[in-house]
């Protein structure tokens, strides 16, 4: 199966457990892998047959800024219910990186797989 694939993307949200976590957004990074079929897009050239790249993007910055979770695994788990409610594809892996939160760690992260239901 086909991927479409996004690294690094820059989020912020209200995320952490701790009091001193909630007092400002808190800068993220998500890679995302999307199985798609992208055989209609390699055949024609033309965007609408494949996800708009952009779109992702903005569907799963908007998750994040609006989120008030404390745990990464939730805010990944919203991200991905977002992208299944907004596009067509069949599996997406998400990997949600807070770095720099722990003292002694360059990042902590959590990777998310799922299917469509």
């Amino acid at each position: 199966m086909d991927r479409i694939i996004i690294e690094g993307l820059q989020v912020t949200s209200l995320i952490g457990v701790y009091d001193w976590e909630r007092t400002a957004q808190t800068p993220l990074l998500v890679d995302l892998q999307i199985w798609v079929d992208l055989t209609p897009a390699s055949q024609s050239d033309l965007v609408t047959d494949t996800l708009d790249y952009a779109n992702i993007a903005e569907a799963v910055k908007q998750v994040a800024s609006n989120s008030k979770f404390e745990l990464l695994e939730a805010l990944a788990g919203a991200m991905i219910k977002q992208i299944f409610s907004q596009f067509d594809c069949q599996k997406i892996e998400l990997k949600l990186s807070k770095p720099e939160i722990l003292p002694d760690a360059r990042n902590v992260a959590v990777v998310l797989t799922r299917t469509k239901p």
